[in-house]
């Protein structure tokens, strides 16, 4: 015992007279071993605490509170009592110990064993004896963390101080300026008024002493390490500010007095803190401020060239008119909404009356907005305001006077539904149900086109409120719809036109199937009199409508019974096109598919549906398909476009997007069917039955033709789009034939679509044995053809190669590194080197029909990343090794996997490659040059120091690439050379002249978009350096 106080004291001296602050750990470390208490320590601060000198005593009392800091749990509770006690009093003491006795009050505000009382003790001392806002930095912090700890723990006892605790702490905070000190002050003044503390007299000091700092005015140092914002503050202040409607008569003269302001950030802040003090406020809070407010809200509206200040002020009205709303209205009492409401209707109602509608759009934006508040509001104002737009509309004869008035109604129907409460609620406009179907339908029977698309947008919005259209009004709109896509030559309107009957026949199907789709049918099938002396303008015209017609017939199949009406037709389509009953374009068969497809993406998941394309349209792809590859052109002199590579291709996503959506029962009937159909011949699933028997669709045999085997794409649709948990029945026998086809076919999209296939089943198979052999026999015979130079089928290898290593990389297989590889050793071969480079972006890419999570596929996330971060050394280091004639390979190999990362990554890893960007910017190939000026792009935006270091190289070669023969590439340099001006001015300004020269090129450019890119780029370049620059 005798050592350890003998060292205690020793600790002690050693802090006080020596100096030495790291002894405060050491006297630490004592108390919690157990080597001596906190008591203790006082008792050997003795002398310290007692001397004359202030400084001696302040050394003392440092020591302690440092040990209270670290050792504050472990004191009993009569050990707290005696130290509060000894820090009360030292607060009456010389000014040089307060900063020393508020740490050790800080550290004895976090004790779990507080006495009764002490609380409220220790803040009567810092009130009384502490001027707050005298100290330094760190000491006012130590003040507001107090009352912080206390809030949290000793809430009852402040609580019982009443509204002296409120003008404690309004004296401790006046005139703090610290943006870290404020935070934790306007934290203390949220947590007064969200927790009820009695604000007793002092409401207004509170507010007073909080709301000299807003709107908050503050910027941030560079490189600030507290990390503090602007947007912070304000957050913090506004919950003060709002948090209490007793600062209602504070705060709205003052936020009408801030909209003043010529400052915008302030006239923003003051929008959004009404905004959401009104929120809380009763209609009686307001009732004073209202004309003051709305004069200062149209006064922004009317005048203001800021959107946000636009949107923030019509949004402090809705919010001030949803606060009216709320208002219970008693016998004696003023209706504050409807005095609030005349005022609106005053100011911007005769607008809409104007002759040259000057100011109609900011009086309808401040009369939309009051009207989306609530259901009440949007009476009065629509009662108000539509029999003036209505009378307006059948008066006036512009075009665009009558356009701008449709777009004011859709606005308000819009904000209508936005305030509507629920979806089975009349409509506040159906008093004008027939104005408005009047106004519509003879906006959609004028010829100018503007007023045709906003009419559509009104006809949309009008259907989607309760019982605003009519059976009656939707036929009439059909018929309407119907002409316009007929006859309509603008495609714009045509779009419109298409939108509009989307949104429509989802709400109103039967109309849609008696009416449109029997109407498109008609025009689809309608062929041209006389095919021969018809001229070219027209035959270009019909194909228009019926191109217009398809895709109309996919935006209205929305509602399953729809589908039920649309999808044979567009089946017909395709039947007819290959019996050549009637003459339809590649093109129109290729979007016939297409919009089965946006069918099968948008229609309702429903077993309906699933049946639908699993027994009609899929079986029906798939028999008309197997009919044109067996076809015998020469008998019939006609050649079915369904054996089209164009049409096969738009084929496959109507297939898989199908498959990958069907119910677990008709998804095991589609891959059984499926698998039967290209391993037996299995036929019996298929309409129109007519097909020999015994055909084998994935094995080569006499008479087969690529017709046939190019069928597989369609397999590849129907089996890799299932979900995993799908048994694909005789799966090592389809994998067989696949990879024998892959490697064997000679036509490419046969050997493409069975390599991708194989890939796609593989990505899904079970982890194990039997996985790891099939993947290292399959390596075993695609190496094999690969290293045969003589071998005819290198390029069929290599394709399946490719396919299985991104199968295997998205899963994060292991054998995926022999096939990577392999595919780096391939850089350098002859034959195939430029073919391997071109493998890295499929590797990297996403795969629009395999290999992808819409499929099912198994994608691990960042498998781009961390293939890169395994791979680059590799890519560096056989760059480095590799022939001066390979060095292309590799460049465009590392551009091609570089420019498929996230921009986040590129700016990382980009330094540390950046000889080989270089490099690769001299390559002669043009689509390396383009990826890697892609790559380059967001990290010139902040360049690394070793970007900077190879600048002179870096102008050199992006000059040079201005002259290139593709215009991607030029427009792409041209943004780098821009992006350059950028740079720290005393690093480019030696480039000036060069740059300026070397620009006068592209300025003379035969193609715009580059003149406009070195316009700007040029324009930088001379601006560096001059008074009026940079």
């Amino acid at each position: 015992m005798a050592a350890d106080r003998t060292l205690l004291l020793s600790l002690v001296e050693e802090f006080v007279s020596g100096l030495q602050d790291s002894k405060a750990k050491d006297t630490s470390k004592g108390v919690k071993d157990g080597q001596f208490t906190v008591l203790q320590l006082v008792e050997a601060l003795g002398l310290s605490l007692t001397s004359s000198q202030p400084h001696t005593r302040a050394r003392g009392v440092q020591l302690l509170s440092e040990v209270l800091q670290e050792c504050y749990g472990d004191l009993t509770e009569r050990e707290v009592e005696v130290l509060i006690a000894f820090y009360e009093n030292r607060l009456k003491d010389h000014y040089v110990i307060t900063p020393p006795v508020l740490r050790g009050l800080k550290a004895l505000t976090k004790c779990t064993v507080l006495p009764p009382g002490s609380a409220v003790s220790m803040l009567r001392s810092l009130f009384q004896d502490v001027h707050v806002q005298s100290l330094m930095l760190a000491e006012r912090a130590c003040v507001y963390n107090m009352l912080i700890n206390l809030m949290e723990t000793r809430e009852a006892e402040l609580k019982g101080l009443g509204a002296d605790f409120v003008f404690g702490f309004v004296q401790s905070m006046d005139g703090e300026r610290d943006p870290r000190n404020l935070l934790l002050a306007f934290q203390i003044a949220k947590t007064i008024i969200s927790r009820g503390y009695d604000l007793g007299k002092f409401t207004e000091e509170l507010f007073e002493v909080t709301s000299c700092y807003f709107p908050i005015d503050f910027t941030p140092p560079p490189n600030d390490p507290h990390g503090i914002t602007k947007e912070d503050l304000i957050q913090m202040l506004r919950a003060v500010l709002t948090g209490t409607p007793k600062f209602a008569e504070f705060l709205l003269p003052l936020i009408i007095e801030k909209l003043d302001s010529d400052v915008q950030s302030a006239k923003l802040d003051s929008l959004q803190t009404l905004t959401v003090c009104v929120s809380q406020y009763e209609h009686k809070d307001l009732a004073e401020f209202l004309e003051g407010l709305w004069v200062s809200i149209r006064r922004e509206v009317f005048q203001t060239s800021s959107e946000r200040i636009e949107s923030a002020c019509l949004a402090a009205l809705t919010a001030l008119t949803s606060c009216l709303s709320r208002s219970v209205l008693s016998s004696e009492s003023e209706d504050c909404l409807s005095t609030f409401l005349d005022l609106v209707l005053k100011d911007c109602k005769h607008h809409l009356s104007e002759p040259d509608l000057k100011l109609v759009w900011p009086s309808a934006k401040l009369l939309q907005a009051s009207c989306s508040a609530s259901i009440r509001a949007s009476h009065v104002i629509t009662a108000s305001v539509m029999p003036n737009i209505v009378e307006q509309y059948n008066s006036r004869t512009q075009c665009s006077h009558r356009r701008t008035l449709l777009e004011v109604v859709q606005r308000f129907i819009q904000s209508v539904k936005t305030g509507q409460s629920s979806e089975n609620e009349d409509s506040v406009f159906l008093a004008y149900r027939e104005s408005l179907c009047s106004m519509v339908f003879s906006a959609l029977s004028e010829s100018n086109s503007s007023l045709q698309i906003t009419a559509t947008s009104v006809l949309t919005s009008l259907g989607q409120q309760t019982g605003l259209l009519l059976n009656s009004d939707i036929e009439l709109a059909v018929d309407h719809l119907t002409r316009l896509l007929l006859t309509e030559d603008d495609d714009r309107v045509c779009l419109a036109v298409v939108e509009c009957a989307g949104a429509l026949a989802e709400l109103h199907p039967v109309v849609f199937i008696t009416k449109m789709i029997p109407g498109l049918k008609t025009e689809i099938f309608s062929a041209l009199m006389d095919q021969d002396n018809t001229e070219a303008s027209e035959k270009l015209s019909h194909h228009a409508v019926r191109q217009r017609c398809l895709s109309a017939l996919a935006a209205v199949s929305v509602h399953p019974s729809v589908v039920q009406e649309s999808t044979p037709v567009l089946l017909e389509v395709l039947s007819s096109a290959h019996t050549g009953s009637v003459n339809f374009l590649v093109e129109e068969v290729v979007l016939a598919c297409r919009s089965l497809q946006r069918i099968a993406e948008q229609v309702q998941d429903t077993e309906e549906t699933g049946r639908c394309f699993h027994e009609v349209i899929i079986p029906r792809l798939l028999g008309l398909t197997l009919q044109a590859a067996l076809q015998d052109e020469g008998s019939s002199g006609h050649r079915s476009p369904l054996v089209e590579e164009a049409v096969l291709s738009a084929m496959v996503p109507v297939i898989s997007t199908s498959c990958s959506r069907l119910q677990p029962q008709l998804a095991e009937q589609t891959a059984s069917r499926a698998t039967s159909l290209f391993l037996n011949g299995d036929v019996s699933f298929l309409p129109d039955n007519s097909f020999p028997s015994h055909i084998q669709l994935l094995k080569k045999q006499q008479g087969s033709t690529w017709r046939q085997s190019q069928m597989v794409c369609l397999l590849m649709g129907c089996v890799c789009s299932l979900p995993p948990s799908v048994r694909i029945p005789q799966l090592d026998e389809l994998l067989s034939e696949l990879e024998e086809m892959s490697c064997t076919c000679t036509h490419t999209l046969s050997y493409t679509s069975a390599a991708k296939c194989f890939a796609g089943l593989i990505n899904k198979s079970l982890q194990g044995d039997a996985l790891d052999s099939l993947i290292q026999r399959t390596v075993r015979r695609v190496c094999g053809e690969m290293d045969s130079p003589g071998s005819a089928l290198r390029t069929q290898a290599f394709t399946l190669m490719i396919w299985v290593a991104k199968a295997l990389l998205v899963r994060y297989h292991p054998l995926s590194t022999t096939l990577t590889d392999k595919l780096f050793s391939l850089l350098d071969n002859t034959d195939l080197g430029s073919m391997a480079a071109d493998g890295f972006s499929l590797l990297m890419s996403d795969s629009a029909d395999v290999l992808n999570r819409a499929c099912h596929a198994d994608v691990r996330i960042m498998y781009r990343q961390r293939f890169f971060s395994e791979n680059s050394a590799k890519l560096v280091q056989g760059f480095n090794a590799a022939p001066q004639e390979k060095k292309p390979n590799y460049l465009k190999a590392l551009s091609n996997i570089v420019n498929k990362l996230p921009k986040q990554v590129q700016v990382t890893e980009l330094p540390a490659l950046l000889s080989l960007l270089l490099e690769a910017l001299s390559c002669p190939d043009g689509g390396v040059q383009l990826s890697t000026l892609s790559c380059l792009e967001p990290v010139l935006a902040d360049p690394p120091a070793a970007l900077i270091q190879q600048l002179e190289a870096l102008v050199s070669r992006l000059l040079a690439l201005t002259s290139s023969p593709a215009m991607d590439v030029r427009i792409a340099s041209l943004r780098c050379i821009h992006a350059l001006s950028r740079f720290p001015v005393h690093e480019v300004l030696p480039f000036r002249a060069q740059v300026l020269r070397a620009l006068a090129r592209p300025l003379d450019d035969k193609k715009r978009l580059v003149r406009n890119e070195a316009v700007q780029a040029r324009g930088e370049w001379f601006l560096l350096g001059s008074p009026g620059g940079r």
